[in-house]
């Protein structure tokens, strides 16, 4: 299975690297594919959605330069992208269709709410609305 386009959000956790390299190895088909990284800061509903957050912005371009390093190492190149949004996962499934992804493709890592393991809000608006394939990719972590 070949993909043209495959939309990776990160967030800036270890699950990001993961994530990333998974779509190294899937670019690296016959058909080199174009990998975009998209990274949303949420903006909260009392402020204006074009308000400029200094530490947030510096935090994102952390994240998406770290993933240009990681990307460049497995021999791909990326396109990335910050923007500012309401709704996180909204914003992920409008970056899709922008850019015609035919893969989202997230890295998460094992959380718990209330003693239970938790996908979140994100992931679930994800594979609600995403109008093409999805895979999660699961970092598990062993308790040694």
């Amino acid at each position: 299975m070949e993909f043209q386009k495959i939309l990776v959000p990160v967030a800036g956790t270890k699950a990001d690297e993961g994530a990333i390299e998974l779509a190294c190895k899937l670019a690296k088909g016959k058909s080199k594919s174009k990998i975009f990284a998209i990274h949303v800061i949420p903006i909260e509903r009392s402020l204006p959605l074009d308000i400029e957050v200094t530490s947030k912005i510096g935090a994102a371009e952390n994240i998406l330069s770290n993933i240009e390093n990681i990307v460049k190492e497995q021999g791909c190149t990326v396109e990335t992208e910050m923007l500012q949004a309401r709704d996180v996962g909204s914003a992920i499934i409008e970056q899709v269709k922008k850019h015609e992804a035919d893969l989202v493709l997230v890295g998460i890592s094992y959380k718990k709410h209330f003693g239970q393991f938790c996908l979140g809000d994100i992931v679930p608006y994800i594979l609600e609305n995403s109008p093409c394939r999805v895979i999660i990719d699961h970092q598990f972590q062993t308790d040694t």
